[in-house]
């Protein structure tokens, strides 16, 4: 500490010199006394602060040695009188050999959320919300292990990708794990043993531990806790760890058989809990095993089915790894690629996942999983509609009995089918989805059904469903499923059904920025934009599609990015906004039109209509309207419904009557006014001014005709 104030020592009294030069090994000579080389080092400090103030900063405290440690304790007690500070740390409840000085001391808290969250952010941006989670919630604070962490996990390439499950224990640096480590060695290798078992268990139930010993494992965790690693609560009869990387460094300093044995002595005492017999007889495997293979699967979709997708997508994987058969490898991995995309925001590693499907079963590529993961990606981050459509059409006309209603990927094919139609936008793209659907057996799945009616064909379709979609609507409370919570949303949307259902939309947000299903956290997001757009919370609507953007572009999700940038053109059309109107909807148009992504340009007929109407251009008005939904034409037209009343306004406007009258009697042979409240209104409104404009001609004729009978010839050009 000392070496930058070596050119100090000449100004020293002789004999503070020949003390510390001494000391300091820089001369032989006889030991100083300890009272003469503290002040000679006293000294030393107060002349360098003499030109400018010093700080002396020791790290890990408790490591100075006994001579040191008396020397800086003298030094430290009188630095009050010079311009000289100490800036000391050591860990929370470690001893040092100045803890006699009595210094004044202050407990530096773990960083707080937002702090970690800051820091991790600022080294490693690119991190997926779902590991950086993770990372936080491990590292609970610890700036060090905020920072080593991801620097461990990207030594190890699996772990490190996105798309591969994060490991149940992560793995450490050299520094965390001889931070770490250096407690776990000197206990008894029974205590390592418990608590290696405690780790992989994962529970912390003490009767577990009690059956892992043979006997009480309280006796044998005592020296884990006496060295404060642990905390064995007997009330509960549960074990806890006083911080998570502890658990990383006991799994760290066991070597893999150890790990296995402990595996499969668990996977025994499970053996009626699938969920946890499997992933212990998983993680105890040393090559393929089909049986495993198959009972992961299994569990995998129980998890989904609770809303863990990120777990799920973890047992695909680890159960690809134990297939012994091509076709099984490439099967599970297409359906981890699908929930990847579908879910979690993993769109960046389809093209690798689907790779090795390939290669696993290049005849098949993992059969309709991989067709319809294929389609997905196809349609989501390029935005090609007719490819996707007709490469899930085949795939379902090619299987063996595309009748099964329990079949859970034909199922998850036609919600895919489903949304591609929805972006479309066209009857043709609507027909073989509602023949494969309508073939399941024994009846399609309850969500899918109702989005089938109130999607394709609101108008039409939507009206004798709604009692069972408001029956669904009511129980979403008790809904864990991110994924299901938005296909209910999207049942919702055209039949203005959103408003009662914003708390479960919400609740998927967030388990999104927890890092969970990121994907449907960004359709939650859209659909909250749309509610928040009826209801006129237009910043609430900005702020909901900005954050829906920034998660589209930074997962790889450029089609729903178009639906988060019509909800921003829709705000900026209901506020004059003419110039950005024109920016955002070009760039709707010129992404979507190509692609056949008719909704997006009719959003973007949308946004310019109501943008025409407010600057009194109503030919322009209805020109975009009318693209939007052509006077009197209802079928197979969602979207239809958010323009009509425009559209009746901007053709009475304009002098279009008749088509007018055209589109509000189609309104009314359909009841689209039995819908919700607020279609009843706007059919309302546009009867209304239908008949107010009548009402205005018939006045003109009648004035025209009494105009003629007092001047004897008529007023009409042509009549005689």
């Amino acid at each position: 500490m000392l070496q930058p104030l070596f050119g100090e020592l000449e100004n020293l009294a002789e004999w503070h010199r020949d003390a510390l030069t001494t000391a300091l090994g820089l001369r032989e000579g006889p030991r100083s006394d300890q009272l003469l080389l503290s002040n000679a080092t006293l000294a030393v400090l107060a002349a360098a602060a003499g030109r400018a103030p010093l700080l002396l900063i020791i790290d890990d405290l408790p490591w100075i040695d006994r001579a040191s440690a008396a020397v800086l304790g003298f030094v430290a007690r009188r630095l009050s009188q010079i311009p000289v500070g100490l800036l000391a740390a050591s860990r929370t409840g470690e001893d040092s050999l100045l803890d006699q000085a009595r210094l004044p001391t202050r407990i530096i808290p773990p960083l707080t959320d937002t702090a970690a969250h800051a820091l991790l952010a600022s080294r490693y941006p690119a991190m997926s919300p779902r590991v950086r989670q993770r990372l936080l919630t491990d590292a609970q604070g610890n700036p060090l292990a905020l920072l080593e962490l991801p620097a461990a996990l990207q030594e190890r390439p699996v772990a490190a990708d996105a798309g591969a499950p994060l490991p149940a224990v992560l793995p450490l640096s050299g520094r965390l794990h001889a931070t770490f480590a250096a407690r776990l060695q000197p206990l008894p290798p029974q205590t390592r043993h418990l608590l290696l078992a405690a780790v992989l268990d994962g529970t912390g139930d003490l009767a577990t531990l009690d059956a892992v010993a043979g006997s009480p494992a309280a006796d044998a965790l005592a020296p884990a806790e006496r060295a404060g690693l642990i905390r064995v609560d007997h009330g509960r009869s549960r074990v806890t760890f006083r911080h998570p990387l502890i658990r990383s460094a006991i799994v760290d300093l066991a070597a893999a058989d150890a790990r296995r044995a402990v595996h499969r002595t668990l996977a025994a005492l499970h053996g009626s809990e699938a969920a946890r017999r499997a992933w212990h007889l998983a993680e105890a495997a040393t090559g393929p095993d089909e049986d495993v293979a198959a009972l992961l699967q299994s569990v995998a979709h129980v998890n989904l089915w609770r809303g863990d997708s990120v777990g799920a997508i973890g047992e695909l994987l680890r159960a690809a790894e134990l297939s012994p058969a091509g076709a099984d490898r490439a099967r599970r991995l297409a359906e981890a690629a699908y929930l990847g995309e579908t879910v979690t925001g993993d769109m960046h590693d389809v093209g690798r996942l689907l790779d090795d499907a390939r290669q696993a079963d290049p005849e098949h590529a993992g059969g309709l999983a991989g067709a319809v993961t294929h389609a997905y990606y196809v349609l989501n981050s390029r935005g090609e509609v007719d490819a996707a459509h007709q490469m899930l059409v085949r795939a379902i006309d090619a299987l063996e009995d595309p009748a099964d209603g329990h079949d859970k990927v034909l199922v998850e094919t036609l919600h895919t089918l489903l949304q591609i139609c929805h972006f479309g936008g066209r009857a043709e793209l609507w027909e073989p989805f509602h023949l494969a659907l309508g073939r399941l057996r024994p009846r399609p799945p309850e969500r899918i059904a109702l989005a089938a009616s109130t999607v394709s064909d609101p108008v039409h379709r939507a009206l004798p469903v709604l009692g069972r979609l408001d029956a669904v609507i009511a129980e979403q409370d008790r809904e864990t499923s991110p994924a299901r919570i938005v296909r209910t949303g999207v049942g919702a949307l055209y039949v203005d059904r959103l408003p009662r259902y914003r708390d479960p939309l919400r609740r998927a947000v967030q388990h999104g920025r927890e890092g969970g299903a990121v994907t449907s956290a960004i359709e939650a997001l859209l659909l909250l934009s749309a509610d928040g757009w009826f209801a006129g919370t237009w910043d609430d609507v900005l702020a909901t599609s900005a954050e829906a953007s920034a998660l589209c572009a930074e997962h790889g999700y450029p089609l729903l990015a178009g639906m988060a940038l019509s909800y921003q053109a829709l705000v900026a059309a209901a506020r004059g906004e003419h110039e950005k109107i024109l920016a955002l909807t070009s760039q709707l148009a010129s992404w979507g039109g190509p692609r056949r992504a008719l909704l997006l340009t009719q959003r973007a007929g949308h946004a310019r209509a109501l943008d025409a109407a407010g600057r009194g251009d109503f030919e322009a008005a209805y020109d975009n309207a009318a693209t939007v939904m052509p006077p009197g034409t209802l079928d197979y037209n969602p979207q239809g419904l958010w323009v009509l009343f425009d559209l009746v306004e901007a053709a009475m406007r304009t002098g279009r009557p008749d088509m007018a009258r055209a589109h509000v009697q189609a309104l009314l042979d359909t009841d689209v006014a039995s819908l919700s409240p607020r279609l009843a209104m706007l059919v309302a409104g546009a009867t209304a001014a239908r008949r107010r404009d009548e009402r205005r001609v018939r006045t003109r004729r009648s004035n025209a005709s009494f105009r003629m009978r007092r001047t004897g010839r008529s007023t009409w050009p042509g009549c005689t």
